[in-house]
């Protein structure tokens, strides 16, 4: 059975302010444990991890309950998450493939490691490509690592042929202080 298929079977939730601390564990896969070193803007020290997990736990507390344009979508394990994935509806100018200008934007897909290659990580996009849609997105968009990148073409996500650049504004320091 592929992950596509299996995909269909996964209870998936939204989560809820009670999440935030698993869905902030979670995400310390992508931007400080094992490969996060494939993207630069992980977090390289103790200082960095602190910040920008407070930062993270403070966003979802003031957005999760009340932000119509936020959604987390999460699978459930025994006393832990097992798969999230969050999804903002953004507002961009209008294009031939959005019309409307609203895009969904997908981050943060993350399987925890000891459950993944059984649909997880499908089951959350899923879930989020419907609300998406129900909130009246044209469009999903999302950002990946080389190595999740055949993941997302095999969930039907198109290359763009377009290079992702990123710039800080604030130096370690200054953002570990903010």
């Amino acid at each position: 059975m592929s992950a596509t298929n299996r995909a269909a079977d996964v209870p998936v939730r939204p989560a809820g302010v009670g999440d935030i601390d698993e869905l902030v564990r979670l995400r310390a896969y992508l931007l400080e444990d094992a490969g996060s070193s494939e993207v630069p803007y992980a977090a390289t020290s103790a200082t960095a991890s602190a910040a920008w997990r407070s930062s993270c736990r403070t966003w979802l507390a003031e957005r999760l309950p009340r932000d119509p344009d936020l959604r987390a979508a999460v699978v459930d394990g025994p006393g832990r998450l097992r798969a999230c994935a969050i999804a903002v509806v953004d507002q961009r100018a209008p294009s031939p493939v959005c019309p409307s200008g609203r895009a969904g934007w997908i981050q943060s897909v993350v399987t925890d490691p000891r459950d993944r290659e059984q649909g997880l990580g499908a089951a959350v996009l899923d879930h989020l490509a419907d609300w998406l849609h129900s909130r009246g997105a044209d469009e999903i968009v999302l950002q990946t690592t080389a190595r999740a990148r055949d993941f997302y073409l095999r969930s039907g996500f198109l290359p763009t042929g377009e290079d992702l650049l990123y710039k800080p504004l604030h130096t370690t320091k200054e953002a570990a202080a903010a």
